[in-house]
């Protein structure tokens, strides 16, 4: 129960940090990315007090083996740069670039109705579809 009400409580904050700084404002985002037109820097402002707070968390979770909540401390181990990690992540700029959402902010632009995060959250619904698919498919071919 503990878990559910402190996932709730996050999400919420979460959610209403996005609407507050903007991030579920397609426009706002589309003219931070538009660096060689009208740019909007004030969102720089936001993914560095967003990187501040991750530099911290993460190296306060490095040093507990148990969460806050009383779960086994599990962080990420693999380091290496793969083609799969390369290719998603340019999948995920041009998505953020031509919709100007991303996950969290198309989740919140979704829930106050916004008529683009319908068809944002769709594809984004859809591509994960066809990821598992693809890789059920290559787990089937390998072994």
């Amino acid at each position: 129960m503990k878990y559910s009400l402190a996932s709730v409580f996050a999400g919420l904050l979460f959610g209403l940090g996005l609407i507050v700084s903007g991030m579920a404002n397609p426009e706002k985002v589309l003219g931070f990315l538009d660096i060689a037109g009208l740019w909007d820097p004030s969102l720089a402002f936001v993914m560095g007090g967003a990187i501040l707070v991750g530099l911290v968390a993460f190296a306060l979770a490095r040093k507990r083996t148990l969460s806050f909540l009383g779960f086994n401390m599990t962080l990420p181990t693999n380091t290496r740069i793969e083609k799969r990690l390369v290719i998603g992540s340019m999948m995920f700029g041009i998505g953020w670039g031509v919709a100007g959402f991303c996950p969290g902010p198309g989740l919140v632009a979704l829930g106050a109705g916004e008529i683009k995060a319908v068809v944002f959250v769709g594809s984004m619904v859809a591509g994960m579809i066809l990821f598992e698919y693809v890789e059920r498919k290559r787990a089937t071919s390998a072994t």
